[in-house]
């Protein structure tokens, strides 16, 4: 189970660093379509939890729980999950690039030109300034970035669980 995890969720991890790096590196940040963007690329690096369950599956002689595969599908996302965040701090630290401090601009400027009341701008912007603040403690930016992508993986490791379930033929065993 350790090998088809690993080989599953390194792939799964690739695709998701590879496009943050890929969208992000540059520094130009898309912030209207950038979320559309990460969260597609997570669904479609989590597809790999169909392929690692049935492989898993496969080699337990076509049976598997649905416990069982919703854990092969738990630890391909703990590895996919652990890549992100990697490489999200990675990033953070060898660019000079200040993500929070540009998605405030970016927000600022699209609330101003809202015509929301001015107390709610600043309700608002107190809030991300806030935000911006705890996320310069590391801990806390690990945390908020597992949570970016962790109820992806979850989701699909419940769903393709459900899915793959199978159970071993009684006449097989009898």
């Amino acid at each position: 189970m350790k090998r088809i995890v690993l080989i599953y969720g390194l792939i799964a991890g690739v695709i998701v660093s590879a496009m943050m790096w890929l969208t992000l590196g540059s520094g130009q940040h898309d912030f209207d379509n950038g979320e559309m963007i990460g969260y597609t690329t997570m669904v479609i690096a989590f597809v790999t939890i169909f392929f690692g369950v049935k492989a898993y599956r496969d080699r337990q002689g076509g049976a598997i729980t649905f416990g069982k595969a919703f854990l092969v599908g738990l630890g391909i996302t703990l590895v996919a999950s652990t890549m992100y965040v990697a490489s999200w701090m990675l990033m953070s630290a060898t660019t000079d690039q200040d993500f929070m401090q540009a998605y405030y601009e970016h927000t600022k400027e699209k609330l101003e030109n809202s015509g929301a009341p001015a107390e709610e701008v600043e309700a608002e912007l107190a809030k991300l300034r806030y935000f911006g603040e705890l996320y310069k403690n590391p801990v806390v930016k690990i945390a908020f970035t597992y949570l970016e992508i962790l109820p992806v993986g979850l989701f699909f490791s419940l769903l393709f669980a459900a899915i793959l379930r199978k159970r071993a033929d009684a006449r097989a065993a009898g």
